[in-house]
């Protein structure tokens, strides 16, 4: 969904000042990446599309990274955390001034909330309801919160650990985020109370403050799925897999063929053109652009790469960051490619290494070439011309040049720029012995012979 409106100024608080202690990690939890992007970026991605005025990310006394992560939004930081409703606390300074309309109040490490669901949000909120809560009915509602509702009104949020019996029978649960009318939330969140089991101030309270108060709470129900949220490695893995069936869906519903989409793994960011045919086991990292009808062949794994149309990658080959694949140029098997240019037609089709290069239009790589880029302290730049042919086994030790149309002889080392049309030999003189290969031979046997004896 794009392009959409909201009738209200929307504002967003995004909780992120968990530890994520579940995950065993040094990396805050919000920052475990779904698709090669920290899951709060696919949140706020979301959430941007809303067209919100503000959008404030609470973190934690240890939030530098995760500050850093969503820059240029801004961050409020709560310290020491002390519970959800707190978090909303410490973002009231950045909302200063937004008294109209509508504020989300969002997980960071919820990632899987659609557009949709949010819109729904918005639209119940510009009905007239004050708080609006999401919920779901989890196969096994275990610890979660449960909303006590009737005749289409909420009443409250009881958190598990607060429950009676009778209310741990609900099967409706808090999906954990909100819609709330801003003219509202700031003095209903200076009635919220620590006075409960953890001892902290949760903002699933300001469901009753509003009822006190003579306003409407509802709730829209969505899918459970939607609002998982990730705090263990195992639950990082299930996100994973969720995340990619929807990317492997996206690309063949736009006219890419996954022969075998299971084994295909892509990133945020990816693009594949149409009639794009993609191999088993192929991997695709942040930043690749395919253009139409590539053909990108078995295990064969890429990132920060341009494939423009016609071409052929892999089997088995790898693009870097900065490699550029041209028109109808193919990139074999077990070769790789950085920071490189492959022109229109130009071939590098086995076991190949080319490095801050740049290959001309219709010039073929032999096997066994490599760019010697890198000195132990600069990388230097080769430069192939168009239609040169570079033969078998050459070491090409930048910086260097290979003019227009020229040939370099299989096996050689070349160390200075071949003019166009040149060629170019730079390998020792054969020297044959005749009889040599025989007598060492008879030789060896023999020595071979008495240790046995």
């Amino acid at each position: 969904m794009t392009d959409y409106t909201p009738k209200h100024p929307v504002a967003a608080i995004v909780l992120a000042a968990g530890k994520g202690t579940r995950m065993k990690s040094d990396l805050p939890k919000v920052l475990h990446p779904l698709a090669g992007r920290p899951m709060i970026r696919h949140l706020l991605d979301t959430v941007t599309r809303l067209t919100p005025e503000r959008i404030v990310v609470v973190v934690g006394p240890e939030g530098e990274a995760v500050a850093q992560a969503v820059a240029p939004l801004p961050t409020a930081v709560q310290n020491p955390p002390q519970g959800t409703g707190h978090a909303a606390q410490a973002a009231l300074p950045a909302l200063r001034g937004f008294e109209n309309g509508t504020v989300l109040v969002l997980a960071g490490a919820d990632p899987f909330v659609s557009e949709a669901t949010l819109r729904t949000l918005l639209e119940r909120r510009e009905e007239g309801a004050s708080v609006v809560v999401v919920g779901f009915r989890p196969a096994d509602p275990a610890r979660y919160g449960r909303l006590v509702v009737g005749a289409g009104h909420l009443y409250k949020i009881v958190e598990y650990a607060e429950a009676s019996p009778e209310q741990r029978a609900i099967d409706l649960c808090n999906g954990g985020y909100m819609a709330i009318d801003a003219a509202h939330l700031r003095d209903m969140l200076a009635e919220l109370s620590n006075d409960n089991a953890k001892g902290e101030y949760y903002l699933t309270d300001l469901v009753e403050i509003a009822n006190r108060r003579g306003l409407r709470a509802t709730v829209v129900e969505v899918e459970p799925s939607e609002v998982m949220g990730i705090d263990t490695r195992a639950g990082l893995a299930v996100g994973e897999a969720m995340v990619q069936q929807s990317l492997r869906a996206a690309a063949m519903e736009n006219g890419a063929t996954l022969t075998d989409p299971a084994t295909v793994y892509l990133s945020w960011d990816t693009r594949l053109g149409r009639d794009v045919t993609v191999g088993p086991f192929c991997v695709f990292g942040p930043g690749v652009t395919v253009g139409d009808g590539v053909d990108i062949r078995a295990f064969s794994h890429l990132e920060g790469a341009t494939v423009e149309s016609g071409a052929v990658v892999g089997p088995y080959a790898r693009l870097r960051p900065g490699a550029h694949v041209g028109r109808d140029a193919h990139v074999g098997n077990f070769v790789e490619l950085k920071n490189t240019t492959l022109g229109a037609g130009a071939k590098a089709n086995h076991l190949t290494y080319l490095g801050d290069a740049t290959v001309g239009a219709g010039a073929n790589i032999g096997a066994g070439t490599i760019t010697c880029n890198y000195d132990g302290f600069f990388k230097e730049h080769t430069s192939i011309g168009t239609g040169a042919f570079i033969g078998s086994n050459t070491a090409l030790v930048a910086p260097v040049s290979i003019g227009d149309g020229a040939i370099v002889a299989a096996g050689s080392v070349i160390t200075a720029d071949v003019p166009a049309d040149a060629l170019a030999l730079g390998r020792g003189h054969q020297v044959e012995k005749p009889g040599r290969a025989k007598a060492f031979r008879d030789r060896r046997a023999a020595e071979k012979a008495a240790k046995r004896g």
